[in-house]
């Protein structure tokens, strides 16, 4: 009985250790389905992401020989021994079954992260699968809009054809088809391409690239003219009296540099247009020759830094630019061909030399004539280097103040130390243009004072009543310092008006109208009784317009006369020419119309104010400030003058008459006192003894020389004669101690000084 309870308890041991081992087996088999499904990349991936939990336990095997040992352990218990004998007490797996347990919890969470991983690529593929699905469609986009591109590109291949503009043959202009694409998309890039008139159409295209470059052929029918046809075309071409400015703004609208001198000249047009009928109807203009004339005002250029042009919207000087917008209007009106630049590149654009920019014409207009000032000219010189010495006979120098000979010589300048940055051009000194007459071995351009208006201002002025008052001259504060006596004097007669800016104060009793248009100063002058001069600006054109607006000018004389040697205005200029008021042209206008006083003298103030008061005049301007004064003068001088040929003669030599100037005299000096002008013209005429014989002086010896600027001249003693040697040395204003001077004087047509009567 024993033996057999025994053997039960054997048999019930190897029951429950083989369903221990099953139910130990079963994770391991769980696991090991688990490890035979393939994994991607991806997998190894999150299989190295979670690494660290793999890592705590072992792997299934190691477990699987654990159950293994504890199988053999329990047949070991319940096998029977050979005597039957007693089986051992079984061993303590307490410890063991729980390390067991803590490995199969340990498996349980591995086998739950792998489910959570499986879960985590079954996604990752999902939204892999979105990225490609999406790269596709985002390809395909992209190889359509590269069809879509191809497509245009091989339509931008044809060239935008226009039927008005048919395509010449392109044989031998390989490059031409391909410029021409460029510049249908690309034109309006640089301005340039628009200033020689491209302006999208393939004709305007293809005459750029023809004319101005030479990538294409020239059109058909178009003809590209030789820099030799086209001065020639210029010279058979008749100048005609234009009937309006109109073609001349375009040149000037837009551009900074000329903003000032555009709206003056579009305010005067209407009185240019009656003026050029005027003479036209007066002399006979049909039979001049048409000039290419560059017109380049050094002095609005940003390049000189003056900045002149912008100032005078804001109380800067004017004069120059009057004097500009005059010669402009002037040159238009009597039919030239006008070229205007106002910089360097545009300067370099007309000389046809290459800038940065535009390129010059294949075929530049060559100039007949060329008006500057001596910053123009400096620029002229540093653009063209050696070579402006072929331009040097047709340059014309506007210079408002004027340069004497022995400054504008260059190595006399420098050897009797006549220090001026305007001097030692060494042109011949009547090249020189001049604001108002005051230095005859210059030329006498001027300007025009805007006294007219148009009808509807003539119509308003002439109501306009004149009060008991008087107009400042001075726009700047400065002007007025230090004559507060002299107008107080003024004060006590009338109620005064000023056109000032703000920088400074002024007296308190000034009704002040600050910076206004010239059309309000105008009224201002017809209301007024006197306009007062405050001894400076020198010279400038306001005097002129007061008195033709009927006002009369009080001019201060200066004491001592003002010139270089003794003025910091006037120190740096290319001359020693004595101002003896502070507008000496209007002195020389004299009374009813100019009083000039000495400011510091009350009672001269007061005896020419009440002069003024118990006279009425009426509004006078000389002839040649007029418009058709001008248009006169300039005609004559653009037709008559040439420095570029020795062989003509002008002014005609019927109007030379001889003048001997004592010691101490000048010609300028010689020829007024005889009511005359010295023209230093005639003056190589006079610089032989021969010719000097004709007019009675009888030179028994002479000799050449270049030691002085009066000559010709003679010692009467000795009857000797000196004789100038180097032409750019005669001088109408130089007088000597000892010498006689011989002076070439003529006459002049009253109110237009720069013509003889014969030269009209």
């Amino acid at each position: 009985m024993r033996k057999l309870t025994q053997t039960l308890r054997r048999t019930v041991y190897v029951l429950l250790g083989i369903g221990f081992v099953w139910c130990l087996s079963l994770p391991y088999f769980i696991l090991n389905n688990t490890d035979q499904h393939g994994i991607s990349a991806t997998s190894h991936i999150r299989l190295r992401r979670h690494g660290k939990a793999w890592t705590k336990t072992r792997r299934a095997e190691d477990i699987m020989k654990s159950i293994v040992k504890f199988a053999d352990d329990v047949l070991n218990i319940v096998e029977p021994s050979a005597e039957f004998s007693p089986p051992p007490p079984l061993k303590d797996y307490k410890e063991e079954l729980e390390a067991l347990q803590i490995k199969m919890e340990a498996e349980k969470e591995k086998g739950q992260a792998r489910e959570e991983m499986i879960k985590e690529l079954r996604s990752d593929k999902i939204h892999l699968q979105q990225e490609v699905a999406l790269l596709e469609q985002l390809l395909k986009l992209q190889a359509e809009k590269e069809e879509k591109k191809g497509q245009q590109d091989e339509s931008n291949d044809q060239i935008k054809k226009d039927e008005n503009c048919p395509l010449p043959p392109m044989d031998g202009y390989p490059d031409c088809e391909g410029k021409v694409k460029w510049m249908q998309q690309m034109w309006k890039t640089d301005p340039c391409y628009s200033s020689y008139g491209v302006n999208g159409s393939l004709c305007s295209i293809l005459i750029y690239l023809s004319e101005i470059e030479s990538w294409c052929p020239v059109l058909l029918g178009r003809v590209i003219p030789t820099t030799s046809e086209q001065n020639s075309k210029a010279v058979s071409e008749h100048a005609v009296v234009r009937e309006s400015l109109t073609g001349l703004y375009p040149s000037l609208e837009n551009r900074v540099q000329f903003s000032w001198i555009h709206q003056r000249i579009r305010s005067m047009e209407e009185i240019w247009v009656e003026a050029g009928r005027s003479l036209s109807a007066k002399y006979n203009l049909t039979e001049r020759k048409a000039k290419h004339i560059l017109v380049h005002p050094g002095v609005v250029t940003d390049e000189s830094g003056f900045g002149i042009a912008k100032a005078a919207f804001s109380g800067g000087p004017l004069g120059e630019l009057v004097q500009w917008s005059d010669l402009i209007s002037t040159l238009h009106i009597l039919g030239h061909h006008l070229h205007l630049t106002a910089s360097i590149p545009d300067l370099m654009l007309f000389l046809g030399i290459k800038t940065k920019g535009c390129p010059p014409p294949r075929h530049t207009v060559e100039a007949n004539l060329i008006y500057t000032d001596i910053i123009g000219l400096r620029q002229i010189q540093s653009v063209l280097q050696t070579s402006w010495i072929k331009y040097k006979c047709v340059i014309r120098v506007l210079d408002s103040f004027g340069t004497e000979p022995d400054f504008n010589h260059a190595v006399w300048a420098q050897k009797h130390n006549l220090k001026s940055p305007y001097g030692g051009l060494t042109l011949i000194p009547m090249q020189f243009n001049t604001m108002f007459p005051h230095t005859p071995d210059n030329t006498f351009l001027g300007f025009v004072v805007q006294h007219q208006q148009s009808s509807e201002e003539t119509e308003r002025l002439s109501s306009t009543r004149r009060q008991n008052q008087a107009l400042v001259y001075g726009k700047n504060a400065k002007f007025w310092e230090g004559k507060g006596a002299y107008l107080d004097v003024i004060h006590k007669y009338l109620e005064i008006h000023g056109t000032v800016d703000n920088s400074a104060p002024i007296p308190s009793y000034v009704k002040n109208h600050g910076i206004i248009k010239g059309t309000e100063v105008q009224t201002l002058l017809r209301q007024s009784k006197v306009f007062v001069g405050l001894s400076f600006p020198y010279e400038g054109p306001a005097p002129l317009e007061a008195i033709a607006n009927g006002c009369a000018f009080l001019n201060p004389r200066l004491h001592p006369p003002q010139s270089s040697l003794n003025s910091q205005f006037f120190k740096q200029k290319p001359n020693i020419r004595e101002v003896t008021s502070q507008h000496p042209y209007a002195e020389a206008i004299g009374e009813p119309y100019v009083w000039t006083v000495d400011m510091n003298n009350s009672t001269d103030v007061e005896r020419a104010l009440t002069a003024i008061f118990n006279q009425s005049i009426e509004p006078y301007l000389p002839y040649e400030f007029t418009c058709e004064g001008m248009l006169q003068r300039v005609n004559i001088l653009i037709e008559k003058q040439d420095f570029c040929n020795s062989t003509g003669s002008w002014p005609p030599l019927s109007a030379l008459q001889v003048v001997k100037a004592k010691a101490k005299t000048s010609c300028k000096q010689a020829c007024q006192k005889e009511g005359l002008i010295c023209e230093p013209a005639f003056f190589s005429h006079l610089n032989s003894a021969k010719n000097l014989a004709d007019y009675g002086v009888d030179c028994q010896t002479s000799e050449l020389s270049d030691n002085h600027v009066v000559l010709p001249a003679y010692i009467s003693s000795s009857k000797h004669c000196l004789f100038q040697s180097d032409p750019l040395l005669f001088s109408c204003v130089r007088s000597d101690q000892s010498l006689t001077r011989i002076c070439p004087c003529r006459d002049y047509i009253k109110d237009q000084i720069a013509l003889c009567k014969a030269c009209v």
